[in-house]
């Protein structure tokens, strides 16, 4: 049974049992203790934690879901996914335990011709809490299910918590049997590998309170409604009816291994360390796919940088399977293959997929060649030390720094003769994870507790008007602050007002708030700022001016009319700059991020590489064209599906309702969905001037631009300062960049020709240094103070053309220069030196530490720089002394 099949089989199931089909969320929630959705309940967190009322008492989904915080031990096993499928069903004070039970073994067991996946029942097992009596009885009295194959097992293995205090409850795991050469008989609490966990039945029925571990923590009492969670793995549902050894082997990641054997030349199954590096690429091409279409771009830090990871895996295990060309648009063309017939959205968004993978690749590889380079000096600065054994230390710099990978390492430092110290590298790794870790445990906290807008969510949304009217008769609904209720605030509190209608628009979407006032009598309040708790009520942030605010107060709402109006030409612009990008760089410049305010808008957007000044040139040019083509503004409202199918542009990674708002400017020019304020027409949005165009992360560019007022105030600006150059420069305005090119070039001239003077006189010196060279025993000896100023590659030319002049006796000679507080120095010797043992890298220990200094070469040349010059004059002192020693 494929597993498109198997998820359409466990939502019909459950549809038909009375659920209500909610499509799999994001995995980007606005949560601030996940990165990713990482459990199928999480999208229903709000509705357990009683924080808002749910629109159904039963619910059923597969959702998308990815963890991400081992990311290393991904394929040492075979049990372990990035990304996985987590379908379950819920129940929201209706049903309980037996009814719970009773779905899931149903499905399980039923014929496949009646819709269900036709398991042995004989194969099944039930494990419940310790106490459960209920739970067991159901499944021995009810289901059939023998006593010798359920088992009662502790609070770590059968008791449900999200980790914080919260709803937590018993829970009840299905476990699928193997059979005896899987492992040892006994049951799941025997041999996990042979009990495969299918399916975990959880009862939500108590609350608990603060501790660490799974089974540190009090129970508080019942929840005041009984609920249920269930998670049915499809992974490992679909390994089992497709009759294969582990995942790795199902029909979603048996592709991806296939096609990375195909470009590598290298067979799956031949050894283990290959056949982790093919679970790694199978494993992370589906993810890092997911998280991309999902809105994701790799960079540097939170979700990024987990992208960047796996996309960075991805290259290295291609790599060390023998691949030597790029492999990354091949996986991603596997994953939309195998995965779009349930994630379509896979195939529809292919390209900007593509693009950003491809992106990372490319980068990555230059990367590799960085890297090389960068280890190459690690390996000559080890051989010249006389170690055998690179340090864990340079092998962590490289791998975290410098993104290279410690396979690569090990394998390039076995080609140059070295090993690695892996137990160093391996603590340095460990001691970042567990930071991590800490961050993480940092980070996660009790949701923030919005029990105290329950019952503003449960009377309805926020009435939102400003679509129409800046002006808005409301009632206070509430006064709120620091989460409780306070039913009146008086002049001089900051407090939180909500109301049952706002013309003032609450920050979503790229725009931020309305900023406005709300009067009544003697009441005047100033509007700072306006949220929204769960998609529909309106918080508004205020400050009381004069009087007192009272629940149930009739006032009057008020948009600031200039503000809304510049919002407005913010976001319509943003539109139109979209729009042009389109048309002048492709569908692929798809929106990645915006903001927008009065005055300024700021766009992301996918693209590899920079913008030429003729691309900049012309998106502007498009952009005010569009302006002055007065197009009309439309807004409908329609259901999702109708939208997509007109052409209508949305944000990826964002979750919309069956219905959606669609913002038209000039027909196909422009349509996307969108939930903001705009103008009426294109033209009032005013001119529209770029200011820049920059990178913002891997393939993700961002455009800045005025509009409007501020645009023109903009251009005012540059203009005077264009008068200003002409001026001073006495040419025509047009003539000026001309002239100031001119200027750049003779003072480039003049800049070489100074270099060449400086550089003249620099090797003039060497004779006179060449000269000063004192004899200590049968060896010629140059110790002195280098001119103020030189340093770097004019030092050391200096140091080897002195050494040239001193002939083929065994000479040695140091250099000491002086520049912006450091000391560099550079240490040279003949070849007739060398014959006598001496080296020069092994001179730096005679006087570095009188400067302060570090420093190390080969033996014919060595260099460094120290930190402290009033020591030279002693740092010459106990150069001469060496060499006098060496000299016998």
């Amino acid at each position: 049974m494929q597993t498109h099949e198997i998820r359409r089989r466990f939502l019909d199931h459950f549809v038909k049992a009375g659920h209500t089909e909610v499509p799999s969320a994001s995995l980007i929630l606005a949560d601030p203790n996940l990165l990713f959705v990482n459990a199928g309940m999480v999208p229903f967190v709000p509705y357990f934690l009683g924080q808002q009322t749910p629109p159904f008492s039963t619910a059923t989904s597969v959702q998308k879901c990815v963890r991400t915080l081992d990311i290393e031990e991904v394929g040492i096993t075979t049990r372990h996914n990035t990304f996985f499928q987590m379908a379950g069903n819920f129940s929201f004070g209706d049903y309980f335990k037996e009814e719970a039970i009773g779905h899931a073994w149903s499905l399980l067991t039923s014929p496949v011709e009646d819709g269900g996946y036709g398991i042995d029942p004989e194969k099944l097992w039930a494990t419940v809490y310790l106490d459960d009596d209920e739970a067991y009885s159901i499944w021995h009295d009810k289901i059939g299910v023998p006593a010798e194959r359920i088992q009662r097992r502790g609070m770590k293995d059968n008791y449900w918590s999200m980790g914080i205090p919260g709803p937590c409850g018993p829970c009840s795991e299905i476990f699928y049997d193997r059979g005896p050469e899987y492992g040892a008989p006994g049951g799941p609490a025997a041999d996990e590998d042979r009990y495969i966990e299918i399916w975990n039945l959880v009862f939500m029925q108590n609350e608990r309170g603060e501790g660490g571990a799974k089974e540190s923590y009090p129970i508080l009492g019942p929840l005041p409604k009984k609920n249920i969670d269930t998670g049915m793995g499809v992974e490992r549902v679909a390994f089992l009816l497709q009759g294969v050894e582990n995942v790795y082997e199902t029909d979603l990641l048996r592709p991806v291994i296939d096609k990375a054997a195909e470009l590598t030349g290298s067979v799956y199954g031949a050894d283990h360390a290959s056949d982790v590096r093919f679970r790694v690429i199978a494993d992370h091409a589906r993810t890092a796919a997911m998280l991309i279409v999902d809105g994701v771009n790799p960079g540097n830090d939170g979700r990024g940088y987990v992208l960047r990871r796996l996309l960075r895996r991805i290259v290295r295990s291609a790599r060390l399977l023998g691949a030597d060309t790029p492999t990354m648009a091949e996986f991603m063309a596997v994953v939309r293959d195998t995965m779009s017939p349930s994630y379509p959205e896979l195939a529809t968004d292919y390209s900007r997929i593509e693009t950003v993978a491809v992106g990372e690749e490319t980068a990555f590889l230059k990367t590799l060649g960085t890297g090389s380079k960068l280890f190459e000096g690690a390996v000559e600065t080890a051989k010249a030390q006389g170690r055998s054994v690179l340090g864990g230390t340079e092998a962590f710099t490289l791998h975290d720094t410098y993104g290279f990978p410690i396979d690569l390492t090990l394998e390039m430092a076995s080609e140059a003769g070295l090993t690695v110290d892996e137990d160093g590298f391996r603590s340095l790794m460990a001691e970042q994870r567990q930071r991590a870790k800490d961050d993480a445990r940092a980070r996660k906290h009790a949701h923030a507790d919005l029990t105290v807008y329950k019952e503003l969510l449960d009377r309805g949304p926020t009435e939102f008007t400003g679509f129409t009217e800046l002006v808005t008769e409301a009632t206070v609904l509430a006064v709120i602050t620091g989460g409780e209720r306070l039913h009146a605030a008086q002049a001089g509190q900051d407090v939180e007002l909500i109301l049952d209608r706002s013309p003032l628009y609450a920050e979503s979407g790229g725009q931020i708030a309305d900023v406005g006032t709300i009067t009544a009598g003697g009441l005047r309040i100033k509007v700072n700022d306006v949220q929204k708790i769960a998609k529909q009520l309106w918080v508004h942030k205020v400050t009381v001016l004069e009087g007192q605010v009272t629940e149930g107060d009739a006032v009057l709402v008020q948009v600031d009319p200039s503000w809304r109006k510049g919002a407005t030409q913010g976001h319509s612009g943003t539109h139109l700059v979209h729009a042009a990008l389109r048309e002048v760089l492709g569908p692929n410049a798809v929106q990645a991020g915006s903001l927008n305010k009065p005055g300024y808008l700021r766009f992301d957007f996918s693209w590899p590489g920079a913008l030429s000044e003729q691309q900049k040139t012309d998106i502007e040019a498009v952009t005010n064209e569009a302006v002055a083509a007065n197009y009309p503004v439309n807004t409908f409202v329609t259901d999702l599906d109708k939208a997509k199918k007109m052409g209508a542009m949305a944000l990826f990674g964002e979750n919309y309702g069956d219905e959606v708002r669609v913002v038209e400017i000039g027909g196909p020019f422009s349509m996307e969905l969108c939930g903001g304020t705009h103008v009426e027409h294109s033209s009032h949005v005013g001119t529209v001037t770029l200011l820049g165009e920059q990178s913002v992360g891997s393939g993700v560019r961002r455009v800045e631009a005025y509009v409007g007022l501020d645009s023109y105030r903009h251009l005012a600006k540059e203009r005077a300062l264009l008068a200003g150059l002409s001026s001073t420069l006495k040419v025509p305005s047009e003539e000026v960049p001309a002239r100031v090119e001119s200027l750049i070039e003779r003072l480039k001239v003049a800049e070489k020709e100074l270099e060449r003077t400086r550089a003249a006189a620099v090797l003039a010196s060497a004779g006179t240094f060449a000269e000063k060279a004192q004899r200590t025993g049968d060896l010629l000896v140059v110790a002195e103070t280098a001119p103020e100023g030189v340093a770097g590659n004019d030092l050391r030319s200096l140091a080897s053309d002195v050494r040239g002049r001193l002939g083929s006796e065994p000479a040695v000679v140091l250099l000491l220069g002086s520049a912006d507080g450091k000391v560099p120095f550079v240490v040279a010797a003949t070849k007739a030196a060398q014959a006598r043992g001496i080296k020069a890298g092994d001179l730096v220990s005679s006087f570095g530490p009188a400067i302060g200094g570090r420093g190390g070469g080969k033996p014919d040349m060595a260099q460094g720089s120290g930190s402290d010059p009033a020591g030279i004059p002693a740092a010459l002192t106990a150069f001469r002394a060496r060499l006098s020693e060496l000299a016998g």
